[in-house]
């Protein structure tokens, strides 16, 4: 395979691949090259062979966080790394080390733990993805985040082409946020995860939902967790096998208890979350897409869920701009009702596309 003087590539690459069927949207888009990373060592062959061709280059996991607007002009390298270990921590009894490849599903990794009785990711569970995703979104559910269990991340960085592993402090978690959107953005290839688990941890039970669901149980386990977060989360939110979605199209805002407060007067049922930030509320974004009119709301196969507003579904033949157009009108009317910017949780590609309100 080459493209003219000076510009040899890659025989392995595949050429004009589709990544409709990489991502959960389905979405049609193409890459101009793709390949997949399965050892760790091929990476800097990889990217300094796209280098060599001027060809940008996109790092993709399980592909379900990410909406294609357009063709990718470059190379697309798809992290199939795998493998899991568990060790003890050293100089603690109860504390135990997973360490996960990048590539491993994250909801694969969730049942191995608790089959080996390691509990601590049960409320995460069925969170759609790979395993080196999780600390970019700080992925969370039910009462837990990332953060929670997070021990350390090793990476590739392209611009000394060394491995680097920091510690979950170093990461910088935040609600949906992390040192991997901004610091180490494009700079950053995640290998693997490194969780700190106990065998001894007890069920994390703050979410009413979750509370609900098992009010007959008067000890639940890790398993019932599992168990009941599964059941709600396949109650809610659609299957992307059947129904094109990323889950949650956009972040809960966070407003200053005097915002929520002002809205309340006009709402008075417009509910808030603590946050870490005495002063700060985390809103539903569900609720301000919903009372701005929108949920089960259809333009063409692009629509809002009807049973989870937060979702944006592509009902068979949406385009990543049919999906992306809908989801700016309804950023925009909450902006026009509540006075409220959403921002996408989702990856919108290209990074210019998505024009905000």
């Amino acid at each position: 395979m080459s493209e003219g003087p000076g510009r040899v590539l890659n025989s392995s690459w595949l050429q004009n691949e589709a990544l409709g069927p990489l991502t959960s949207f389905g979405v049609p888009a193409r890459a101009r090259y793709f390949t997949h990373l399965e050892q760790e060592d091929e990476l800097p062959i990889l990217l300094a062979q796209a280098d060599h061709n001027d060809l940008p280059v996109l790092i993709l996991g399980g592909g379900s966080n990410m909406l294609f607007t357009d063709d990718f002009p470059g190379l697309v390298i798809q992290i199939a790394l795998r493998g899991i270990s568990v060790r003890a921590e050293s100089g603690a009894n109860d504390w135990v080390l997973v360490n996960a490849a990048a590539g491993e599903n994250w909801h694969s990794l969730v049942e191995y733990c608790l089959n080996n009785n390691l509990p601590g990711l049960e409320n995460l569970a069925l969170i759609p993805g790979s395993t080196g995703a999780a600390p970019v979104q700080n992925i969370g559910a039910y009462g837990v985040e990332l953060a929670d269990v997070l021990h350390s991340v090793r990476y590739f960085d392209r611009r000394n082409q060394q491995v680097h592993q920091i510690s979950a402090d170093e990461c910088q978690l935040s609600y949906r946020d992390s040192i991997f959107k901004h610091a180490l953005k494009d700079h950053a290839v995640i290998l693997s995860v490194c969780l700190r688990l106990s065998r001894h941890t007890r069920p994390r039970l703050s979410y009413p939902a979750l509370q609900q669901a098992l009010a007959n149980n008067p000890q639940p386990g890790a398993r019932d967790v599992f168990d009941a977060v599964c059941a709600i989360r396949r109650s809610k939110l659609p299957d992307p096998r059947v129904l094109g979605n990323a889950g949650s199209f956009f972040r809960n805002p966070l407003v200053t208890v005097a915002k929520w407060q002002l809205l309340r007067q006009t709402w008075p049922d417009l509910p808030a979350y603590e946050t870490d930030v005495p002063d700060m509320r985390k809103l539903p974004a569900a609720w301000l897409i919903e009372h701005a009119g929108w949920k089960g709301a259809r333009a063409g196969d692009a629509g809002v869920h009807t049973q989870q507003a937060l979702v944006l579904v592509n009902h068979g033949q949406a385009t990543g701009r049919q999906i992306l157009a809908l989801a700016q009108n309804v950023a925009r009317s909450v902006k026009e009702r509540f006075d409220i910017t959403l921002e996408p949780e989702v990856n919108i590609l290209p990074a210019n596309a998505w024009q905000g309100w």
